[in-house]
């Protein structure tokens, strides 16, 4: 099931035909796993183990939008808008 939605956001964020490691893939794919983090967390409140997994993962996509947003403001503007990440 992960490999299909991994496909999808693949092809739906993708720069280039081949494009598997753009900052754009990269965050996307970060997003997903952090909201599949966050959902497991609402029933499993004391997995300490994995909270730590999960500020890896935000700060790991904290960092790759930093760098989007320094390289190409654009690009960074049209990557939050299409994941919902600012209010």
């Amino acid at each position: 099931m992960f490999q299909e939605r991994k496909r999808e956001l693949v092809e739906k964020f993708a720069v280039h035909a081949s494009d598997t490691g753009s900052p754009e893939v990269q965050v996307a794919l970060l997003s997903e796993r952090i909201s599949s983090l966050t959902e497991h967390f609402k029933t499993h409140k004391q997995d300490h183990h994995s909270r730590r997994g999960l500020m890896k993962l935000v700060s790991q996509r904290r960092g790759l939008l930093n760098y989007l947003k320094k390289k190409d403001l654009g690009r960074y503007k049209k990557l939050i808008d299409s994941l919902g990440l600012r209010k």
